[in-house]
């Protein structure tokens, strides 16, 4: 896997597509501790789904599907200290996710979506 990482107030947040979330929670999670990645926004868990879940040693994944499985999914995973600092988890659908948090005096909005791809219908692009 490949991490694209950026750093901004004071941790570190990347992206990743994992094709699919279901049993590769712990591997992300070493993931993350092994690069020091406090956030990552995850797409294409292929998960069922609103849901909130510790995947491994206070790492906490935030996921939006759909009712039907295997469609789309994204997802965000924080790390331990950035969870205590979650106000607010949207769930616009299985393709957007949002997760509001105040770091250092600051009320921020972290972001993870999925778009589109080539062979879906003109409605969901």
């Amino acid at each position: 896997m490949q991490l694209k990482k950026r750093a901004y107030f004071g941790f570190r947040i990347c992206q990743l597509n994992v094709r699919f979330m279901t049993g590769r929670g712990r591997e992300v999670a070493d993931l993350m501790r092994e690069k020091k990645v406090d956030v990552i926004c995850v797409q294409g868990t292929l998960c069922k789904g609103n849901r909130a879940k510790e995947i491994s040693d206070g790492y906490e994944l935030y996921i939006s599907g759909t009712n039907k499985q295997g469609r789309y999914g994204v997802g965000l995973i924080l790390s331990g200290e950035l969870k205590n600092a979650l106000i607010d988890v949207h769930r616009k659908n299985d393709r957007i996710i949002r997760l509001k948090m105040r770091r250092r005096g600051e009320i921020m909005n972290i972001i993870s979506a999925y778009a589109p791809q080539v062979g879906c219908t003109e409605d969901d692009k």
